[in-house]
């Protein structure tokens, strides 16, 4: 990355100036129609309500988990934070005021649960109200507060009320006063990351640098020695050796983050702590921890990431195990993963545009992340295994649901991480329909996008201004993408003599009226895997453009373990309206005979046959029958 770009500070554009309309804009509605609300039914089914409506008896612990006494209820502030903010983003799309009321009414109970100090949560004020600050290791406080300030953020700017927003300023005014060093501060952290990245956001939209100060704090303290973990166990009269996973590995916490050079433990939680770390990295201009993410950003997408953007392979701490583990089948790879991969690739995005995170990006978002929602949008995955013998199906909600409104918020906010913006340059991250409004230059701009990306690779971008300005435009080409080509107003330009970092960047004179068009060839490419992923080896992944193909027993029927790519996998297309009109791929493979027999094994190999297999985008799997899926096909080359 080069200096002049590494020192600019480019930023995302808030939700409410793109549009979105094609895929994106499909995702939103089924979340206007459904999800937005479903969240809420949901959170409330679940006992959330009565949990912050102080004029009901506290409900005490309602879902026991584990030997320390504790339970998902409480993780429940960051239900409702993730919810309002999902709600906050539809009502951006289309107005609900029957919707809006209903998170006007939960706004209102916070207000009234709020301690005149500032403290709010609903577990440490109605369940153990002795137990505030005693566990940040284990007990999430710092977690949820860090979700209602997104949720406020987003609220605020989606109708301009300031009530919940104010509540989140009053709490993190007193988290100011809570911690750092000196006389009665506590020099600590949240064993859960989150609220580092909320903070960030708090302080864009209010111009407070005191809360950037704050989450740096966080980052700069965390794995520190003496350890914060160990010293607050001790203080707590708890056994410091005797806790969730026994290692400070699970919570990132096991060395400063700036020396830390793998990716470790619960997967969530690290891709919470670098979406942090970057956001500090850009307000600071911080190349110490620039570094130190590059370094975790190699280890992590050279040997510890799925073909699909999926992270996290063990359930047993919901993340990292060794290198090159990837099964396929039992994969955990959590969708609330692949939505903070999305979070840290955009967010690496803000030190100057580079397609080494755009492309894993878009990765991680179509595939990995949007796998977690259904085409209506009320059923969810938790886990996103790349391989199903027919048992694996979306659920409509869990004991633990974080990934219901993580998806949710994500897909709804989508807009704001397909652009970055700088004082002189609009990066154009992700395609697709739609438009976005900067200020760049003293002037007022929108870019149109017409495009079916990624169903289509032609990207046409109409450029609009309020005068003429000279600035830069920069397009990712993605790595993939061989053969691309561009044109502004039907010139070509030589894309070796424009690109940077994988961008192609148009510095000019822009006037209104101008036009940009991307060719994105999208045909169909096999990937093999490192061959020390042994769950993979002798198998090929087949993709289009930024999109994993799977194949289901609904279109192939059983045995897809029978399948076999050969040489020639190029591809006759069909849209699939039951799909939402997904672009099938049909490419010709063998297939092993169907009836063996009865006996269990033979001298022989079973015969293979020609045959045509039906390839469909893996994050629309289990949308139709359900049955075997399969990412991974056994290659005869």
């Amino acid at each position: 990355m080069n200096k002049l770009k590494r020192d600019r500070q480019f930023r995302p554009l808030p939700v409410p100036d793109v549009d979105v309309h094609g895929l994106f804009g499909e995702r939103q509605d089924a979340i206007c129609d459904s999800t937005a609300e479903t969240l809420l039914d949901r959170c409330v089914e679940a006992g959330m309500l009565r949990a912050i409506d102080v004029d009901q008896p506290g409900p005490g612990i309602v879902i026991p988990i584990g030997p320390w006494g504790g339970s998902t209820q409480m993780f429940w502030d960051s239900d409702f934070g993730k919810s309002i903010e999902t709600v906050a983003y539809s009502l951006y799309r289309r107005a609900n005021p029957a919707l809006e009321a209903r998170v006007d009414a939960i706004i209102d109970m916070y207000e009234k649960l709020q301690d005149r100090d500032g403290y709010l949560n609903a577990w440490f004020q109605r369940v153990q109200p002795d137990r505030r600050w005693t566990n940040l290791r284990d007990h999430h406080e710092l977690y949820c507060a860090g979700h209602l300030i997104e949720g406020a953020v987003a609220y605020y700017q989606a109708t301009g009320k300031r009530k919940l927003l104010d509540i989140m300023c009053r709490f993190a005014d007193y988290m100011i006063s809570v911690f750092g060093h000196g006389p009665g501060k506590i020099p600590g952290y949240c064993g859960h990351e989150e609220v580092e990245l909320a903070l960030v956001k708090l302080a864009r939209v209010t111009g407070e640098k005191k809360y950037l100060d704050l989450a740096k704090f966080f980052i700069d303290e965390r794995g520190t020695e003496p350890n914060f973990f160990t010293e607050e166990a001790i203080r707590d009269g708890r056994n410091a050796a005797d806790f969730h996973q026994k290692t400070y590995e699970y919570g990132q916490a096991h060395e400063p983050v700036r020396e830390q050079k793998k990716v470790v433990g619960h997967a969530v939680r690290a891709m919470y702590l670098y979406s942090g770390m970057a956001d500090i990295a850009t307000e600071y201009n911080d190349d110490s921890l620039t570094g130190a993410l590059e370094t975790l950003w190699d280890d992590l997408t050279t040997k510890q990431m799925y073909v699909t953007g999926g992270i996290g392979p063990a359930a047993a701490n919901e993340g990292f195990t060794d290198y090159y583990d990837l099964p396929n089948e039992s994969a955990y790879a959590e969708t609330c993963a692949s939505v903070g991969l999305v979070f840290w690739a955009n967010r690496m995005l803000g030190r100057g545009p580079n397609r080494r995170y755009a492309d894993i990006m878009e990765q991680a978002l179509y595939n990995g992340a949007m796998a977690g929602l259904s085409l209506d949008g009320k059923t969810f995955f938790y886990e996103n295994p790349l391989e199903s013998a027919g048992k694996h199906h979306r659920w409509t909600w869990h004991h633990c649901p974080c990934c219901p409104p993580n998806i949710a918020r994500l897909l709804a906010s989508i807009g704001s991480y397909m652009y970055g913006v700088a004082e002189d340059e609009i990066a154009v991250h992700l395609y697709g329909e739609g438009s976005a409004r900067f200020e760049i230059a003293g002037t007022n701009v929108e870019l149109t996008q017409k495009t079916r990306y990624p169903w289509h690779g032609a990207v046409h971008v109409d450029v609009k201004t309020s005068k003429p300005a000279h600035f830069a435009v920069s397009l990712r080409i993605p790595e993939w993408a061989k053969g691309a080509t561009l044109a502004v107003n039907g010139e070509t330009i030589d894309l070796g003599a424009v690109e940077v970092d994988g961008y192609a960047r148009i510095e000019r004179e822009w006037r209104d009226g101008d036009k940009i068009d991307l060719n994105i060839p999208l045909e169909a490419r096999a990937l093999w895997a490192n061959p020390l992923v042994r769950q993979d080896a002798g198998r090929a992944a087949l993709l289009r453009g930024p999109l994993v193909y799977c194949v289901e027993a609904t279109d192939n029927g059983a045995g897809l373990n029978g399948i076999r790519l050969g040489e020639d996998i190029a591809a006759t297309t069909a849209e699939i309206a039951e799909l939402g009109g997904a672009v099938a791929l049909d490419i010709p493979v063998t297939k092993d005979e169907p009836d063996w027999g009865a006996t269990l094994y033979r001298a022989k190999p079973p015969v293979a046959e020609k045959a045509t297999a039906r390839f469909v985008p893996y994050h629309l799997w289990d949308n139709r029958a359900p049955g075997e899926m399969l990412v991974w096909i056994r290659s005869a080359t």
